[in-house]
């Protein structure tokens, strides 16, 4: 028995000798030449506004240009700490949250020194605003490569805000019964951001939809005969249990010269609502020459708002016209209908936003949880922007009431979008103070998760998710799509949700 407590003893000494030195607490250097700018790090951190609840923001030089790195930070109450190894700065999170604590509603100072050959550089210190305002605890989003050309493994994942802890909600594999035909997974949504309410979809192989009815598992065939496909966008009522979907007949297009490289468009699309009780599907708007589609409800559940095309010219109309010569003119408004919950009626339909009148397109309209901001992705043409290069977010207050917002009124995003780079799927925090946006910024290639602070219709800065490895938002090779908030992970483990498909 001593032995094998000595044993033990020596193995987790040797580990904790290795957790210790995976900590590095460097000097700073005695002596460095000023550098006239900010520090180029990875992801770029300087001066942003961050919840006081968020993971670590590590970060690094680039490998290229440096051969080592040492950030100093430094919290209100003057306490300081100093990381780095080789180029990267990674922070222990017990040190990070002691100093995100000691920083609420105020700044952390960071600064940074280079090493290039036996000369340090040091760079201009920066801030990090720590809010007072959290950010809900969780995100979840699909893992995808980015063409879609080809695809075989993909996971629907959620993501613990407050550290780096990531597991996967479900995956493509575990039910997949036909491996030649294959099985997408899709568009996961959840009722007022909480899991015990929720749903994902299920593709090809085994092709259902997943709903989760107060914790309890089943699979569902939304398709009708008076529809036109099952359900594709949800969007879930926020007190009832109701959710209202668009029904498509989507198709893709591969551009061999466009810069934008995909087009995903629609051939048909409806608006359907669901009722979860009684497993009925009606119809909520089926104009047959016109598309409609990205439902989403109001915080109060009293109206439904949704993108919806106007007519295209008689030109372009008809029996054998190849949509892929006129997608570049399909162009989308943001309409609403109100709603009454006791008959499930909805009323006349309202204009929200005119784009097309600006030679533009609006799509995945979002209001905020109290009601006061209408936030969506704008870009040319067509309804799927996360491919578009100039699609931006565009965010524009909501006055009670009143159906029609200008564009004028439009808040400045500037700090939210990038340059030449698509931002699409936003979304706001259960309380608000937060957007999150699927950007291309880094590379054009990989979607990521940006964050912005939100207070008084003014934003901050956006940064990139945290990760505990700063090169993992270069070396993991799948796009984040259509990312959501959540304030609790979703409970049900990916065997659970497999055993549905067994009944």
């Amino acid at each position: 028995m001593k032995k094998y407590i000595s044993t033990y003893l020596y193995s987790l000494s040797i580990a904790l000798l290795m957790l210790a030195s995976c900590v590095n607490h460097p000097d700073v250097p005695s002596s460095s030449s000023k550098a006239n700018s900010l520090p180029a790090i990875y992801p770029d951190y300087c001066n942003v506004t961050i919840p006081c609840n968020i993971a670590p923001l590590n970060f690094m030089l680039s490998a290229d240009e440096y051969e080592d790195c040492v950030a100093r930070f430094t919290t209100p109450d003057g306490k300081l700490e100093t990381y780095g190894n080789g180029v990267k700065v990674q922070i222990p999170e017990d040190e990070w949250r002691d100093m995100l604590e000691a920083s609420k509603g105020k700044t952390i100072k960071v600064e940074v020194w280079g090493k290039k050959g036996d000369e340090w550089l040091s760079f201009k210190p920066f801030e990090i605003q720590v809010a007072p305002e959290p950010i809900d605890e969780y995100i979840s989003y699909r893992l995808i490569e980015p063409t879609y050309v080809a695809w075989s493994y993909m996971s629907i994942s959620q993501r613990n805000m407050t550290n780096f802890e990531e597991n996967e909600i479900f995956n493509n594999e575990i039910t997949c019964n036909d491996r030649k035909k294959g099985q997408c997974i899709n568009c996961h949504s959840y009722q007022n951001y909480k899991t015990d309410n929720m749903l994902f979809h299920v593709r090809l192989s085994n092709g259902a939809t997943v709903i989760v009815n107060d914790g309890k598992v089943s699979k569902t065939n939304l398709k009708r005969d008076y529809t036109i496909s099952a359900g594709v966008y949800p969007s879930w009522h926020p007190t009832a249990k109701l959710v209202a979907f668009s029904t498509n007949t989507t198709r893709q297009a591969f551009h061999t010269l466009n810069h934008n490289k995909i087009e995903v468009y629609d051939e048909a699309s409806d608006l359907i609502l669901y009722d979860i009780a009684t497993d009925s599907v009606s119809i909520v708007s089926a104009d047959p020459d016109l598309l409609e589609v990205y439902p989403t409800w109001s915080p109060d559940g009293k109206y439904l708002y949704y993108c919806k095309t106007t007519p295209l010219p008689e030109e372009m109309r008809g029996e054998g016209i190849d949509i892929r010569t006129t997608y570049p003119k399909v162009q989308y408004n943001l309409y609403r209908r109100s709603f009454d919950l006791a008959s499930h009626n909805f009323g006349e339909e309202e204009l929200v936003y005119d784009a097309v009148s600006q030679d533009k397109s609006a799509t995945l309209p979002r209001i905020s949880p109290d009601g006061r901001y209408l936030m969506f992705a704008e870009g040319h043409y067509g309804c799927f922007h996360s491919r578009h290069e100039e699609a931006d977010i565009v965010c524009i207050p909501l006055l009670q009431d009143q159906a029609l917002v200008e564009k004028a009124s439009a808040l400045d995003f500037t700090l939210v979008n990038s340059e030449g780079y698509s931002e699409s799927y936003p979304t706001w925090s259960s309380n608000g103070h937060w957007i999150m946006v699927a950007s291309r910024r880094d590379d054009g290639n990989y979607s990521r998760c940006y964050f912005s602070y939100f207070k008084d219709g003014k934003v901050g800065k956006a940064f990139l998710l945290p990760q505990e490895d700063p090169e993992e938002n270069t070396f993991r090779l799948k796009s984040y799509n259509r990312p959501e908030f959540m304030v609790e992970p979703v409970k049900i483990s990916v065997k659970e949700f497999s055993e549905v498909f067994e009944k």
